[in-house]
């Protein structure tokens, strides 16, 4: 996007990344294997992947020296004149993100859905109808690289331990998702949770939404109970005060999903969309790929791919929304640092067997030990699902949701997700 523009452009990597040939037609100048730190002395502005840490040597030594470090996301939407809505919390964001553009297309609205889920913002710069809307989904990674970047609306679903391999501490992890409001301005919205949004951590529940929050946006709150502009009661969605619609209409599964819909409707609504578009958008939304995703029946066994599942607050989800189903779990991967003690009650009141996989399986085995629970050892996916299918019987569940990151063993969580697609074809 840069070259089209007329800059001069200087690649660099760590890696060695293929498939560079695209790169290097457009006039890209592309450094493998390097740290960067010689090409500081001919640029004017580095534009840092998400995946680069602030405490790499080229980052802070540009930053030593006043020159300016871009994300990529910031540096999209300075070149974007659409509105935009952003999209973060720990877990549900691709799911709302993408429920949040469905509902445009419901309702007739130009909309493009980019950011975390998989589409780079950067890739929409010229390609859009002015009157378009950007739903972008906006990671922590992403949003503490940002100086300026104020959306038109944001959407914080919640907030449980993860990333802290990266970011040190809840409070700096809590601190780049806070970002998304930090700016924004008073005809801008900001779409909130009802109460704190980590499971009552919160050290001051009485100063919720926080005065730090930052900015001046207009308040949306979703949640249960009185005080919710979208709350839910009664078996029902309500909207200031009026019904929406059946929660039971819902074609996503689990209760944070409720959670998830509720988010998505308050923001569409709050922005204009008229209800009848949001309620057909809630009830024709079946979800996203590797989120519990069922892949097929066999034998009266169900198989459930969850592989978007990289903490533990996700598991405990996805093992909240099969109660009493009888669930063989394949857990494991990159733990980022992770406690796992908070999965053992949940282990031991919902699954049959643990299957372990990946780099943290010994971490996990000894947090899971006194479950009562069995638990095997299987390294890779392959074996884990070899063992989970001689054992499950008619009417229980084989779930991947594996509450880490999938490094080790994947390129990413899709093509862990894919991998277990594949296995489960066979």
């Amino acid at each position: 996007m840069l070259s089209g523009r007329g800059e001069e452009v200087i690649g660099v990597d760590a890696g060695a990344p293929q498939d560079l040939g695209a790169l290097r037609e457009e006039g890209v100048e592309v450094h493998l294997q390097a740290d960067g730190l010689l090409e500081l002395e001919r640029i004017r502005a580095v534009i840092k992947s998400p995946g680069v840490p602030a405490q790499a040597p080229v980052i802070a030594q540009a930053r030593a020296r006043g020159i300016p470090v871009l994300g990529e996301l910031e540096l999209a939407w300075r070149l974007l004149p659409n509105e935009f809505i952003a999209v973060t919390g720990t877990n549900g964001k691709t799911t709302t993100t993408e429920l949040i553009g469905h509902i445009h297309r419901e309702a007739g609205l130009p909309v493009a859905v980019a950011g975390n889920v998989g589409t780079a913002l950067s890739s929409l710069i010229g390609e859009l109808e002015q009157q378009t809307t950007i739903v972008c989904e906006t990671s922590s990674f992403q949003l503490e690289d940002t100086s300026a970047f104020a959306p038109e609306a944001g959407v914080l679903l919640n907030l449980t331990p993860d990333h802290l391999n990266r970011h040190g501490t809840m409070q700096a992890y809590t601190a780049a998702k806070l970002e998304i409001f930090a700016r924004q301005g008073a005809a801008d919205l900001s779409v909130l949770p009802l109460r704190p949004p980590n499971d009552g951590q919160e050290s001051n529940t009485n100063a919720w939404p926080p005065k730090g929050i930052g900015g001046q946006a207009r308040g949306v709150l979703f949640g249960e109970g009185q005080g919710a502009d979208l709350s839910k009661q009664d078996g029902q969605l309500w909207w200031q005060g009026r019904s929406l619609m059946p929660i039971d209409e819902l074609r996503i599964r689990g209760e944070h999903n409720v959670e998830n819909a509720m988010a998505a409707a308050a923001v569409c609504l709050a922005r204009g969309v008229e209800p009848d578009a949001v309620c057909r958008g809630l009830r024709t939304f079946g979800g996203v790929a590797h989120r519990l995703e069922v892949l097929a029946s066999r034998d009266g066994v169900l198989y459930v791919n969850d592989s978007k599942a990289t903490n533990v607050a996700s598991t405990l989800v996805a093992l909240r929304a099969f109660p009493g189903a009888g669930l063989h779990l394949i857990l494991g991967g990159q733990g980022k640092d992770q406690d796992f003690l908070p999965l053992r009650a949940a282990v031991e009141q919902s699954c049959r067997a643990v299957y372990l996989i990946g780099e943290d399986a010994p971490l996990i085995a000894t947090a899971l030990a006194s479950a009562g629970v069995p638990l095997h050892r299987c390294e890779t996916l392959e074996r884990a699902l070899e063992a989970a299918s001689a054992t499950a019987t008619a009417g229980e569940v084989i779930l991947l949701s594996p509450g880490c990151a999938s490094f080790d063993q994947f390129a990413d969580f899709e093509a862990r997700g894919e991998r277990f697609r594949e296995l489960v074809s066979r």
